[in-house]
C-alpha cells in the first residue's frame, strides 16, 4: 500500500510503499478515506511529542474517516504505534471505531473531530460537563481548536465566553461576548484582562509567556479570591514551559489541571466521541478544510493556512 512514511524525525513524511497491516482478533482493517494533519500529528512525525517512543519507521496520523470491509462509513482513532491514519489502509482496535451516517462529508469530519475534541473532552471529562451558567475564557481562541472551543462552550451552556488571541479580525468573527487581543499595548491589555477577572474557567491553548501574562494579571484582580477558577491546560502554542509564581497557588482559589492524551482514559474518549461525531456530521463545529491527495504529503506538510490540512489516500 501507499502511505506517508517517517524514516527520520529530521525529514517530513514521504509518500512511499509500506507493508499493509495485518488484522488481529481485536482489530479491524480500515480503508482510509480522509485523515487530517494538525500540530499533534506534526509533533508525532518529528518525534517531539511527549508520547513518542523514538521508534521508526512509522506512519503518522491519529484519526480519520474510512470504510470497513462491508462498506460502512466510520470515524476511527488509531491505536497501533506504527500504522497511523495517513495511509491507504490502517488497522485499529475495534473499540476505537465509531459508525457514521452515509453521505457525510468525510473531509469535514476528519478535519473537525480532533480540534473539536480538545475542548469537548476538557469540558465533558475534566469538568464533568459542569459549565452551565459559568463564565469561560478561551486563551488562544483564533486557531481552529480555540475557535471551536468558543462554539462548544456556548453549546454546552456557558453563560458567557471571553476569547483571547492575536488576530483581531478573527477574534471579531468568533461570536464571543468579549474579545481581547494580545497585540494591544501593555496598559490596554492589562486593563482588558482585569475586566474579565471573574471568569470561572480558562481553556488554555497557549501556555508559555502568554499564559503567564494572563494568569498573573487576572488572578490578583479577582474581587473574590475564594471564588474557584479552574485553569485547564490543553495546548502549548506559546511555549512548553511557564514559570508560575507560588503566590498564584496560595492567594486565590486556583485549580490547575491538564486535559489530553494520558489524563483522559481511552474509555472516556470513546464514550464521548459518538455524540461529538454526530454533531459534526450534522454540520456543527466544522472547520475550513484544505484537502489534497496523499501523494502530495511531502510538499504540503508544512504549508501555512487557516484551513485544516486533510489528505485523501
Amino acid at each position: 500500500m501507499k502511505a506517508a512514511v517517517v524514516n527520520s524525525f529530521n525529514q517530513v513524511p514521504q509518500f512511499k510503499d509500506f507493508e499493509t497491516p495485518q488484522v488481529t482478533e481485536k482489530s479491524v482493517l480500515i480503508k482510509v478515506l480522509a485523515s487530517s494533519v494538525n500540530h499533534r500529528v506534526q509533533s508525532q512525525a518529528n518525534g517531539s511529542h511527549y508520547t513518542s517512543d523514538g521508534n521508526l519507521p512509522l506512519i503518522p496520523g491519529l484519526d480519520g474517516v474510512g470504510q470497513l470491509k462491508d462498506g460502512k462509513l466510520v470515524y476511527f482513532v488509531t491505536s497501533d504505534p506504527v500504522y497511523g491514519a495517513l495511509a491507504e489502509y490502517t488497522v485499529v482496535d475495534r473499540r476505537r471505531v465509531i459508525p457514521l451516517s452515509a453521505g457525510v462529508d468525510v473531509n469535514e469530519v476528519a478535519a473537525s473531530m480532533n480540534p473539536a475534541m480538545s475542548s469537548w473532552m476538557a469540558i465533558q471529562d475534566r469538568l464533568a460537563g459542569n459549565i452551565s451558567g459559568k463564565k469561560v475564557l478561551v486563551l488562544g481562541a483564533t486557531g481552529n481548536s480555540g475557535r471551536l472551543a468558543v462554539e462548544i462552550s456556548h453549546y454546552l451552556g456557558a453563560k458567557s465566553v471571553v476569547a483571547i488571541g492575536r488576530n483581531r479580525a478573527k477574534l471579531a468573527s468568533l461570536g464571543a461576548e468579549k474579545t481581547i487581543s494580545l497585540l494591544d499595548d501593555e496598559k490596554e491589555l492589562s486593563q482588558a484582562i482585569k475586566s474579565v477577572a471573574d471568569v470561572d474557567i480558562v481553556l488554555d491553548y497557549l501556555w508559555g509567556d502568554a499564559a503567564k501574562k494572563v494568569l498573573t494579571t487576572l488572578l490578583p484582580a479577582r474581587a473574590d479570591h475564594s471564588q474557584e477558577i479552574t485553569w485547564i491546560e490543553i495546548g502549548s502554542m506559546a511555549g512548553a514551559e511557564m514559570a508560575l509564581p507560588s503566590a498564584a497557588l496560595r492567594s486565590v482559589n486556583l485549580k490547575m489541571i491538564g486535559s489530553g492524551q494520558g489524563s483522559i482514559s481511552p474509555r472516556i474518549y470513546l464514550s464521548e466521541l459518538p455524540k461529538l461525531a454526530q454533531l459534526i456530521s450534522q454540520g456543527n463545529f466544522n472547520v475550513a478544510v484544505g484537502a489534497f491527495p496523499l501523494a502530495e504529503v511531502a510538499s504540503k506538510w508544512n504549508q501555512k493556512s487557516d484551513q485544516r490540512l486533510v489528505f485523501n489516500p
